[in-house]
């Protein structure tokens, strides 16, 4: 059996493999004594799933074993997105467990162990659950088990942080693609309850995510697109599997980066919210953020790659906004995890307040920079973890992309080569989970991506 690991976002394998009976009960047991020795027999615990298949299965086994380890365990009654249960985690002063695998392939599952902060476990907290692997607790006394619907309290929060009365002024057509996802009875509810008028499309649970990655990213997004094109003045809002990212499609039709939806966010924000603070970003996320955030004169605090991460130094510093690149955010006064139904209300906001369309808020935000930013991955595979650590020696010691000089170097994660233009930069960093490394670029134009992606190659053969 493959050992279990989690990554930066819990345990994750392929069904009826890895993700077994077996494991699973290994992982709870773990987990249980994680709780117990850091709160107390009778720290609460709360369970939640999305629709992948045998999530219900398997976070039923979960609830189970706890309450037969002597936990207090209140369960789901139905699908629920990941930022519903962490936020009720945070109400309730729970510890949550949440069966998903967000966007990845639907063949997997996944475990993710949320604590009483709300926002996701930092690596002490999961490096402790995975030592306790093979061992559990003797309970004095059977625990306790009751099912509840999450969705009440998560809306009430909602519309603490939302002006709904602002959306319902909006003169934009509202398209939600339910994606199959977790997000279907709980987006189009909230909407629903504050008589907000929209269309929907692919509302139902589907284990399968109708064929596709239930990843909310321009290629699996067509049918979206498609139907936005067709519907004038329309944009279109999607989440993934576990409703923790968000999607966002213009009136062009266009897919707009999560690093640009941060940025919109962030002078929303303060310009009509009033809100103060730093922003919290990823070493991964756009220089964008960056020059937007110079010009409000907010600090930024740059984190690891992972929203646990983003999620501790929010917790610390409490930001106006944290997000990342990957299309997880956040904001103050809510939860340290990312929150996909928030995001997407959001953008519905920030367009009320300035009475704008996206493509115009789109167009202002690069306005007000004075550059756009393009953004390109390519992943290198290597045979193992010493030709890793080989290459990214070797990068931290160049001196020089091509005809732009390296001006600083960040190691906070991986390695950052900041260029002389400063509109551009090539982070390098391992993956966690197999023998390769992410090549991320920025610049401040496609051909000049190209030409440090040609350059890079000279230096990696």
């Amino acid at each position: 059996m493959a050992e279990i690991k989690f990554g930066t976002d819990g345990w994750r394998a392929v069904v009826g493999q890895e993700f077994s009976e077996d494991n699973v009960l290994k992982v709870t047991d773990a987990v249980a004594k994680y709780v117990f020795d850091t709160f107390g027999q009778e720290k609460k615990i709360i369970i939640g799933y999305d629709p992948r298949n045998m999530a219900d299965t398997y976070s039923k086994l979960c609830a189970k074993r706890l309450v037969e380890l002597g936990f207090n365990v209140t369960y789901s009654k139905r699908i629920v997105p990941t930022p519903v249960l962490a936020y009720n985690a945070k109400h309730l002063n729970a510890c949550a467990i949440m069966f998903t695998a967000s966007h990845n392939p639907p063949e997997y599952l996944g475990l993710k162990f949320i604590p009483d902060y709300a926002g996701p476990a930092t690596s002490d907290i999961t490096d402790k659950i995975v030592s306790n692997l093979g061992q559990s607790i003797k309970p004095k006394t059977t625990g306790t088990y009751n099912e509840t619907d999450f969705q009440p309290e998560y809306e009430l929060q909602l519309e603490k942080l939302i002006n709904f009365n602002k959306i319902r002024e909006l003169k934009t057509n509202i398209i939600f693609d339910g994606f199959y996802s977790a997000s279907i009875g709980y987006f189009d509810s909230i909407l629903e309850k504050h008589n907000i008028k929209f269309e929907t499309m692919n509302m139902f649970h589907d284990k399968n995510f109708g064929g596709k990655m239930p990843d909310p990213k321009p290629k699996y997004l067509e049918d979206l697109i498609a139907k936005i094109k067709l519907s004038k003045n329309s944009i279109g809002l999607a989440n993934d599997g576990d409703a923790d990212r968000f999607g966002i499609i213009n009136e062009a039709g266009e897919y707009v980066t999560p690093n640009e939806i941060i940025a919109i966010l962030l002078m929303h924000l303060v310009k009509n919210k009033n809100y103060k603070g730093a922003l919290v970003k990823t070493v991964g996320a756009s220089l964008l953020l960056n020059k937007v955030a110079e010009k409000l004169n907010i600090d930024v605090i740059e984190t690891a790659v992972g929203f646990k991460h983003v999620g501790e130094a929010m917790r610390k510093y409490n930001p106006i906004i944290g997000g990342e690149e990957s299309g997880g955010l956040s904001i103050q006064g809510h939860i340290p995890e990312k929150d996909g139904l928030l995001a997407n209300l959001l953008v519905l906001e920030a367009m009320a307040y300035e009475k704008k369309s996206l493509t115009q808020l789109q167009e202002d935000l690069h306005n007000f920079v004075g550059f756009k930013f393009f953004n390109d991955r390519v992943d290198k595979k290597l045979e193992n973890k010493e030709e890793i650590l080989s290459f990214l020696e070797k990068f931290k010691t160049l001196k020089n992309i091509g005809n732009y000089q390296v001006t600083k170097i960040d190691l906070k994660d991986g390695v950052k080569l900041y260029l002389e233009d400063n509109l551009s930069w090539i982070l390098v960093r391992p993956s966690g989970t197999e023998p390769l490394l992410r090549i991320y670029f920025e610049s401040d134009s496609d051909s000049k991506i190209e030409e440090l992606k040609n350059n890079l190659r000279v230096y990696s053969s």
